[in-house]
C-alpha cells in the first residue's frame, strides 16, 4: 500500500470509527451510562495545541477544585466559565475535560469548576460555589493567557441555571464583589429558568417547601434590565428541561430591553444539545457555532486552534 493510499484509509477508518462513537455516544447518555460516555469523549477529544492545568483550588474551606484549558498560546483570549448539569445531584468537572478542550480549541480559555451539590447543600450552597469560581476565573484569567474583561458564563442544563441565577439575582455576585454586568455574557444550554410548580418531592426538598423559598430559585423572576447579553440555546425535542423555559426567560429581558438571541433547534433533545458542543458532533448541530458567534459579538477576541498537526 502507498503512502497516499494508506493515509486514505487511515481516513475512512477514523471516519467510520466517529460515526460509530458518536452513535454509541448518544445511546449511552441516553441510557444513564453516562461515566462511560464522558470517558469515551474525555479519551477522543485530543490536546494538540491546547494547554491545561487541572485540580487548582479556588475554595479551599470547602476544598473545590476547577481546570483550566486553554490554547497553548492564548493571548488575552475571552474566559469562559462552563457549568455542567446533573440535576443539582451529580457530576463531576473532569467527565468534562472534553468540554473544556472543544471551547479552548475556539480559542477561549475555559474554567470547569466543580461545585457542591443536593443533598450536601441546597440553593444556597452550589449558588455560593458558582459565584467563588466566576470571581476565581476573574482575578485569575491572565496567568491563563484570558482576558477578565471578557468574561463569559455557560453552563448546561442545572449549570445553565446556576450561570443564569448568577447573571440575574445580583445577590450572588455581591457576595463576591462583583454584579451581572460585569460579565460580558450568559450562555445557556437547555437550562430550566422559569420551573415551577415543583412537583417532584425531591426538587421541593432541594429548592424548598413555601413559595418564597422556591421563586428565588427561578431566574426569570429577577429579571430587572440590569443582565449582560444572554444566549439563550434549547432542543426543541428536550422532554428533560422543556423549551418553555428559555422562552419565558427571553420573554422578560425582551420585556426590559435586555440583549437576548433565542435557537431552538429542531429534532433535538437534552442530550443531543450538550453533545453537540463536541467536534464530533458541530456539524450536525450548530449550537457551539452559535456559542462563538456570540461571544465575538460581545467583545471577544478569540484566535481558533487548528486541528491540523
Amino acid at each position: 500500500m502507498s503512502p497516499s493510499s494508506d493515509r486514505s484509509f487511515q481516513r475512512r477508518t477514523l471516519a467510520r470509527w466517529s460515526a460509530r462513537l458518536a452513535t454509541a455516544a448518544l445511546t449511552l447518555l441516553v441510557s444513564g451510562c453516562s461515566a462511560a460516555l464522558f470517558g469515551a469523549m474525555n479519551a477522543t477529544s485530543g490536546t494538540h495545541g491546547l494547554s491545561s492545568r487541572t485540580g487548582i483550588v479556588f475554595d479551599a474551606r470547602h476544598q473545590l477544585k476547577l481546570d483550566v484549558y486553554r490554547p497553548a498560546n492564548a493571548q488575552n483570549a475571552p474566559v469562559v466559565v462552563f457549568f455542567y448539569g446533573g440535576a443539582w445531584q451529580d457530576g463531576k468537572r473532569g467527565q468534562y475535560a472534553w468540554a473544556g478542550r472543544a471551547l479552548a480549541r475556539h480559542g477561549v480559555v475555559a474554567v470547569v469548576p466543580d461545585y457542591r451539590k443536593y443533598p450536601k447543600v441546597h440553593l444556597d450552597g452550589f449558588m455560593h460555589d458558582g459565584a467563588e469560581a466566576v470571581a476565581w476565573a476573574r482575578q485569575h484569567a491572565g496567568e491563563f493567557g484570558g482576558n477578565p474583561e471578557e468574561l463569559f458564563v455557560m453552563g448546561h442544563s442545572a449549570g445553565a441555571h446556576i450561570g443564569a441565577l448568577l447573571a440575574t439575582h445580583a445577590s450572588w455576585l455581591k457576595s463576591v464583589d462583583m454584579k451581572p454586568r460585569d460579565l460580558s455574557g450568559f450562555i445557556g444550554l437547555a437550562g430550566p429558568y422559569d420551573f415551577l410548580p415543583l412537583k417532584q418531592q425531591v426538587y421541593i426538598d432541594l429548592f424548598g417547601t413555601t413559595h418564597a423559598e422556591q421563586e428565588k430559585s427561578q431566574p426569570v423572576h429577577f429579571v430587572n434590565g440590569n443582565e449582560p447579553p444572554m444566549l439563550l440555546e434549547q432542543g426543541q425535542a428536550d422532554q428533560t428541561v422543556w423549551p418553555s423555559n428559555a422562552i419565558s426567560l427571553a420573554t422578560a429581558l425582551r420585556a426590559h430591553d435586555e440583549p437576548v438571541t433565542m435557537h431552538i433547534y429542531p429534532g433535538i433533545g437534552h442530550a443531543g444539545l450538550l453533545l453537540s458542543m463536541s467536534p464530533k458532533f458541530e456539524h450536525k448541530i450548530p449550537s457551539m457555532r452559535d456559542a462563538m458567534a456570540f461571544i465575538d459579538a460581545h467583545g471577544g477576541h478569540r484566535q481558533p486552534v487548528s486541528n491540523k498537526r
